[in-house]
């Protein structure tokens, strides 16, 4: 997949937000395909349905006026019908209100930005072809297309001073076997020498380099590539957005994140630095240079005295604390700022007056809003309940913030930030939201079994009545790192399993983050281990529960959570009636070989199976889920799809297969055009249709 429909994708999946940074038209209009709006609401009287979880808007972005007066943001809705989404664009003011939706078009607007004289509004869209900067006046009239670029763009950026605008376009690589196709236009075959010829979901086949060009309100012109002859990407495929790309207050420098490394040495690092190009003098220079971790997302302080960026220690470690790093651009000094902080830091955000940070970091199964002082080097929490926080930005003297809960879709809300208190100021899924009942949400601390304490996430039914014995599920998060929240998803939605009479039991098992960056740690070379255990402590203790019929229990996870579905497959001991595994790892030799991100498999299993030595790594591959398929005695579902390349295909085709030579009950579900996730809208249906149909035939 090409990296340009890649980012309309995600968009329309809901996944990027902003970090800091009317009437319709009839010219918003266009007649290749209808408008796609709110659907029809599909439920199953108060209950959550699949249908129904995909009738939310989601919401996404909060681009704050230059004059602090008004968030310009997003909605997709999308239809089953027509099996895809549309995202059109909003204006809401930040005292609140009702939003007014500014475009109606067949063709998606996304990178919604306010030109820094705040006349105009900024999007990209494909209404001409290809991907394109389109302006448009603040309540969505005089829609007017200012660039035209060949291939089109990924994303942009206006310079402070509004004299120029930086954009990402796509490059494509140069074919070094080119003589061999010579006459054969028909010939599908790619011929590689190296690794990293594949990434997540797409064949590697160009660069996204970072260009600027001279801007007169009206057109571009003058563009240069900054990167020009460099086998490098900015921003990081497949998931780096413009967050990882920023103009200075002065306009004379473009800072960006890359890793400029390439093939074998690309697969094995996760080495990324924060360069400065400055338009003067055509120099770039390394910031970061001898950082060796991840280094991404940088900000300029507005004075333009500091520049901020998230970055992680250890090379090869992608799940490393995402630190705040704090340079002092005179004297160069570099501040590591959360030090004492033992938590990931994320979305920076200066406020105004340079003399704060702003970042949101998980915590307990929430994530919040953080504020860090630059004069005494205090780090504030500033809102508090259980939700997350997915990003924030600044509005005056307040705070603008989407904000979601396993229990509430994303809203936009404005945050004081002098007592935290929080208001609404998007009301996208009111009218959906209140005919919905939503199973309540408990925190359950437990003790594992080596004696430390797990914070368990339980998800009851609507109406749940303590008298009745419900169906369970155990929740094998993915990753394996990183937090399990407070997140509404829009496939493994807690609400939508428990809204068909299912408790959820959802550990933080080993390995989760915001416990500690000790905790974190301790899955990695230990997929079999502690995590493990974990998980058949939260089971077991809530099957002691009266209402809960240890008799009829379930396990379904996907990514690590589908290894963890097929482990706990061979060692459960009669404890689950039915298993269901997506984009799981089966086999763990294979999987080294088969995947395209190395130092992941390298950090986390320690090292190549054929290092016979290596103990870390024998451990883990010994441990393989594969080894214990001979104990497989329990009715399965494996789901995979078939662009997914991190996890590939063969690795759910193999479990199935095996499920079957062992006579247990399995099915497979196989997607051949889905990658990692589920995100076409009939897919996603097919799915959660597939899920309880397999739940429901063994559990009740």
């Amino acid at each position: 997949m090409k990296k340009i429909q890649y980012v309309i994708m995600m968009f329309l999946a809901g996944f990027w937000l902003s970090s800091c940074t009317g009437p319709v038209s009839e010219t918003t209009k266009t007649e290749d395909a209808p408008v796609i709006g709110k659907p029809d609401l599909v439920l199953n009287g108060d209950r959550m349905t699949p249908e129904a979880l995909w009738a939310f808007g989601r919401v996404s972005g909060h681009e704050v006026s230059p004059d602090g007066k008004t968030i310009l943001y997003g909605v997709s809705y999308y239809s089953i019908e027509q099996n895809k989404g549309n995202r059109e664009l909003y204006v809401v003011d930040v005292d609140g209100g009702t939003g007014t939706r500014i475009t109606n078009s067949a063709k998606s607007e996304f990178n919604e930005l306010w030109r820094p004289d705040g006349k105009k509004i900024g999007f990209l869209s494909s209404e001409s072809g290809s991907v394109q900067l389109w302006e448009m006046n603040p309540d969505g009239s005089d829609r007017t297309m200012i660039t035209d670029i060949e291939g089109g763009i990924t994303g942009f950026k206006y310079a402070p001073d509004q004299s120029k605008i930086l954009y990402t376009k796509e490059i494509p690589i140069p074919n070094k076997f080119e003589r061999l196709y010579e006459g054969l236009p028909k010939a599908s075959g790619k011929l590689m020498d190296d690794l990293m010829y594949r990434h997540w979901d797409h064949w590697v086949e160009n660069y996204s380099h970072v260009f600027y060009a001279d801007y007169d309100g009206n057109k571009i012109s003058n563009e240069k590539d900054i990167m020009e002859g460099e086998p490098y990407d900015s921003p990081l495929s497949p998931f780096g957005g413009m967050e990882q790309i920023n103009w200075s207050p002065d306009s004379k420098t473009i800072a960006y994140t890359s890793k400029k490394l390439t093939g074998k040495a690309a697969t094995l690092s996760t080495n990324s630095d924060i360069y400065l190009y400055n338009l003067e003098n055509g120099e770039t220079t390394n910031i970061s240079e001898g950082m060796m971790g991840f280094d991404v997302a940088p900000v300029f302080s507005p004075d333009g005295t500091y520049i901020a960026w998230e970055s992680m220690e250890r090379d090869g470690y992608e799940s490393d604390k995402n630190r705040l790093m704090v340079m002092n651009l005179i004297t160069g000094m570099k501040t590591y700022v959360t030090k004492n902080l033992d938590q990931n830091a994320g979305n920076l955000c200066w406020v105004d007056d340079s003399q704060s940070i702003l970042f949101t970091s998980d915590w307990h199964s929430r994530t919040h809003i953080y504020q860090y002082f630059i004069e005494d080097g205090n780090i504030l929490q500033i809102t508090e309940g259980m939700y997350d926080y997915k990003s924030v930005a600044q509005a005056g003297d307040r705070l603008v913030a989407i904000r979601n809960s396993i229990a509430e879709p994303a809203e936009i809300y404005a945050v004081e930030l002098g007592n935290g208190d929080v208001k609404q100021l998007t009301y996208t899924n009111q009218e959906l939201v209140d005919q919905l009942t939503m199973g309540k949400v408990e925190e359950r601390w437990m003790k594992t079994f080596d004696g430390e304490d797990m914070l368990t996430l339980i998800i009851y039914p609507p109406h749940f009545d303590p008298a009745k014995k419900y169906p369970a599920l155990l929740y094998c998060k993915g990753g394996p790192q990183g937090p399990l929240s407070q997140n509404f998803h829009y496939r493994w939605n807690y609400e939508l399993m428990a809204a068909n009479d299912y408790i959820i039991v959802a550990p933080n098992r080993r390995g989760v983050s915001g416990f500690g960056q000790a905790w974190q740690e301790q899955i990695s070379g230990d997929y079999h281990g502690k995590s493990m255990q974990d998980y058949l402590t939260a089971i077991d203790e809530m099957a002691k529960e009266p209402y809960i019929d240890e008799n009829r229990l379930g396990a379904v996870g996907a990514s690590a959570g589908g290894y963890a579905v097929y482990y706990l497959a061979g060692i459960h001991e009669g404890r689950f009636k039915a298993f269901i595994a997506h984009d799981g790892i089966f086999n763990e030799e294979a999987q080294y070989l088969e995947t395209e991100e190395m130092w992941f498999e390298n950090w986390d299993k320690g090292g190549p199976f054929w290092e016979k030595d290596n103990k870390v790594a024998q451990e883990a591959y010994a441990h393989s889920p594969h080894k214990l398929v001979q104990n497989w005695d329990t009715p399965i579902l494996i789901i995979h799809g078939g662009l997914d390349y991190r996890v590939v295909f063969t690795q759910g085709m193999t479990a199935f297969n095996a499920a079957v030579l062992r006579d247990v009950p399995a099915e497979f579900l196989f997607f051949p055009d889905e990658n990692h996730w589920v995100l076409q809208p009939q897919n996603a249906i097919l799915w959660q249709r597939t899920f309880f149909n397999w739940l429901d035939r063994w559990l009740k």
